[in-house]
């Protein structure tokens, strides 16, 4: 950002001109006195001494700034600053005292507060002078390595404050070691004072966007009832939301302040999942989750605080617009997809807070754009680009900060946020020095803003997306004083995108090739859209089966948005893994529906019918589907009257169903048969099931052979029957008949078996055994019609019907 070369209006009091001239008189003569080698007393000499300790000396001491109150103070305020000094040297510190300094002459411009922040030493000119007397702590001694707590409390008329401004307030320790016995400045630490006393002629308008927004939490599994409980990666999410958890205090301390909640709308969608059964991965199983009374309670409170407040919804689960632009925009369907994430937003938003969002903002991380950037954003819809002012630079001509909105083409604003202000409570803020010098410089560059010239001013400033708990603390306790000022008013986002353009900002969106480093070395790589893009396909090739498609379709939707989140950033790994588990689950339902292997199938006859079992083990039903059996020998085995034949597939959930199929044997032998299930747009579906049927025929030869084995036995027996009629008509006729008579009819009775057993046994040598297993002896006679059904097994608790 371009800034004020000078700073008008910001000359110090004539009193504290004189006091900078004498002090600085009196700390050149020594340096004068040796230059010309002049005779000094022992006091005298000291001087020299105490300035080069002064020198390289400062950092004996560390001074810690633990908290500074009032932040903005004004005429009739008491300044209190309270902290520790702990003793870095090997020697003790005597005769110590802690003292506050404020310097000579304001801060002239942004760039010189940055420079300011990072002067290490102690500068007497720079730092001023001690404010003293009665404004100090004293200590006797510090003690190497130990911290001592101070609180000093001044009033404001004596830090002699000049005209309005940004003053550098130094906190300072003075002692003396056993190496140097005379009072010198030990340790020192800075921040800075804004002062604006009274009323502004022109007040900043400020709009600070509040981001609501997580990582990701849902997996794309879900529970087999009609409720589909979910499932959720881990229990981060009940901890953030819980008390004192990074959420719940973004809640708490956003509804006091003015400004504008961005809302990620999958971080409701996955709070309300939570205020029903839900489930939580645990290893390698899951465990009942706990926490509904807390996410309700948040839910609650996050609908009574954006209640008339200005609410932006982004793209659901804020895909990553640098990734798309610059590794997916070329992936079938990835676009699509974000549109669809955009257009979803504001119902989740709308449903769940009773807020009608704003949908038309698009926020990249860090503010970076670049046209392919910009162009991804306009296809989902987007009109307003929230840019960052480090992104898209002022020239160095501009001498002050520019309205936020920017003119870029087509109808499109760039929304520039501010980059100082945006990025002044990134890092850790759980140290109370920390947060409190985070939070003076931040109203440090917000005044001097508002300082820069008289023409009022529209200013955004958008924080880190994911703010920690004590970040969060930090931007409050900031925004909170800054609202308390004297400079600065709230302004919502869309009328900061609405205010009328300053002609001298720039409005060119930078090349491709100025884009940070990080911003491209965090981003998704491109087959992470070819990922995402194959998921898609299987969805939609097992979609088109189900008979109650949203149940699969919603869940693995937002799934597929999530993998595509901002918030996967340098997390390369963990990404990778979400997506591989959303693929296997995804091959996993999809194989519920499926084909029962089969093992060998006899098939006796000239015709018969083929079982086929397709199991669906969904929870619902499934249709649109077809099986079709193919013979891969239609020679030898027709399926029907062709080759194949194919036979609509509809089975309720959790059931299995046999299919039949008519089959002709042309001949003996083993034919191999593949059943294929395929979808209504002819797409194979699942594997498919290869066996083999086995045709055994019983042919007329044999049929004849066995008839003429039946006759001659029923012509032996007649012939039986006649011999014995006539024996016993003449034994009758005869009397009691004679040994040789007995003896003739036994002779002739054995005679006629011994002729009916010769009839059987040629009968059974024409027909040759046959078994289960072996092939008839005539493979290319035809088979009759009404041939036995064969006993052996078909498969899987089938059989071939005929």
């Amino acid at each position: 950002m371009a800034e004020a070369a000078d700073f008008q209006g910001t000359s110090p009091s004539p009193a504290r001109r004189w006091l900078l001239r004498t002090g600085a008189l009196f700390a050149g003569a020594p340096l004068l006195a040796g230059l010309f080698q002049l005779p000094a007393a022992p006091s005298v000499q000291a001087a020299p001494k105490a300035s080069l300790a002064e020198a390289t000396g400062s950092n004996t001491v560390e001074v810690s700034l633990d908290s500074l109150t009032p932040s903005v103070p004004t005429d009739g305020d008491t300044v209190t600053v309270s902290g520790t000094v702990t003793n870095k040297g090997k020697q003790t510190v005597t005769d110590a005292h802690v003292g506050l300094r404020v310097a000579s002459t304001a801060v002239t411009g942004r760039s010189a507060i940055d420079t300011a922040a990072k002067r290490t030493g102690f500068d007497p000119y720079s730092d001023g002078e001690e404010v003293g007397g009665k404004y100090v702590e004293k200590f006797s001694k510090l003690t190497s390595g130990v911290a001592q707590p101070f609180t000093i409390s001044v009033p404001v008329k004596e830090l002699d404050l000049g005209s309005d401004g940004i003053y550098q307030l130094g906190v300072s320790l003075s002692g003396r070691t056993a190496a140097a016995q005379y009072d010198q400045v030990l340790g020192i630490q800075r921040t800075f004072l804004p002062w604006q006393p009274d009323e502004a002629g022109t007040k900043t308008k400020t709009t600070y966007l509040w981001p609501l927004i997580s990582t990701t939490h849902l997996t794309a599994e879900t529970g087999p009832g009609e409720q589909q409980t979910p499932f959720f990666l881990n229990d981060d999410l009940a901890k953030e939301i819980s008390a004192g958890g990074r959420l719940e205090q973004m809640l708490t301390l956003g509804k006091d302040l003015d400004i504008t909640w961005v809302i990620d709308p999958d971080l409701l969608a996955s709070v309300v999942a939570m205020t029903e059964n839900y489930r939580v991965r645990s290893g390698s199983t899951t465990v009942a989750g706990t926490n509904q009374a807390v996410a309700k309670q948040w839910l609650a409170d996050l609908e009574t605080a954006v209640q008339g407040e200005e609410v932006i919804a982004l793209p659901f689960a804020d895909p990553d617009l640098a990734s798309l632009a610059h590794n997916g925009k070329t992936i079938t369907g990835s676009l699509s997809r974000l549109k669809d994430a955009t257009d979803v937003a504001s119902d989740t938003v709308q449903n769940i807070l009773r807020v009608a969002p704003e949908t038309n903002f698009a926020w990249p991380v860090n503010g970076a754009v670049d046209p392919s950037i910009v162009k991804v954003a306009i296809s989902a819809g987007a009109d307003k680009v929230i840019a960052r002012s480090d992104s898209l630079q002022e020239s160095r001509s501009l001498s002050y900060t520019p309205n936020a909105a920017r003119p870029i083409g087509g109808g499109t604003t760039a929304v520039v946020a501010d980059a100082r202000l945006s990025t002044a409570f990134q890092g850790d803020m759980t140290k109370a020095e920390k947060s409190t010098l985070a939070v003076q410089r931040f109203l440090a560059q917000s005044l001097m803003t508002d300082l820069q010239n008289n023409k009022q001013r529209s200013v955004v400033i958008a924080p880190q997306r994911m703010p920690t708990a004590s970040q969060a603390q930090t931007m409050a306790q900031a925004l909170t004083a800054l609202q308390g000022g004297n400079w600065s008013q709230p302004q919502e986002l869309s009328a900061a995108a609405a205010a009328k353009p300053d002609p001298d900002a720039n409005t060119k969106i930078p090349s491709a090739s100025t884009r940070s480093s990080t911003v491209c070395r965090q981003a998704l790589p491109k087959s992470a859209f070819e990922e995402i893009q194959a998921t898609q396909v299987g969805l939609d090739r097992f979609k088109v089966i189900l008979s109650d498609q949203s149940r699969v379709v919603t869940p693995f939707g937002r799934t597929m948005d999530r993998e595509m989140s901002t918030s996967w950033r340098g997390r390369c790994m963990e990404a990778a893994v979400y997506r591989n588990d959303v693929q296997n689950y995804l091959d996993s339902l999809t194989e519920q529906v499926r084909l029962i292997e089969k093992s060998e199938t006899k098939l006796s006859g000239r015709s018969a019918t083929i079982p086929v079992t397709v199991q669906n083990n969904l929870v619902q039903g499934v249709d649109n589907l077809t099986l079709r059996l193919t013979s891969l020998a239609p020679k030898r085995l027709k399926i029907g009257d062709d080759d194949f034949d194919e036979q609509s597939v509809d089975i309720s959930g959790e059931r299995r169903e046999s299919v039949k199929f008519t089959t002709n044997a042309e001949a003996n032998g083993k034919a191999d048969v593949v059943a294929q299930l395929y979808t209504a747009d002819g797409e194979k579906y699942g594997d498919e099931v290869r066996f083999t049927v086995n045709v055994t025929e019983i042919t007329p030869t044999v049929m004849l052979v066995i008839a003429g084995g039946v006759l001659l036995l029923v012509l032996a027996g007649f012939r039986m029957y006649t011999q014995r009629k006539r024996a016993a008509a003449r034994l009758e006729a005869e009397g009691t008949p004679t040994d040789d008579d007995a003896s003739e009819s036994t002779v002739e009775s054995e005679d006629a078996n011994t002729e009916a057993a010769s009839v059987v046994h040629t009968a059974e040598e024409e027909v040759p055994a046959k078994s289960g297993t072996d092939e008839p002896e005539h493979p290319s006679d035809p088979a009759p019609d009404t041939a036995p059904e064969s006993a052996d097994p078909s498969g899987t608790g089938e059989r071939v019907d005929r």
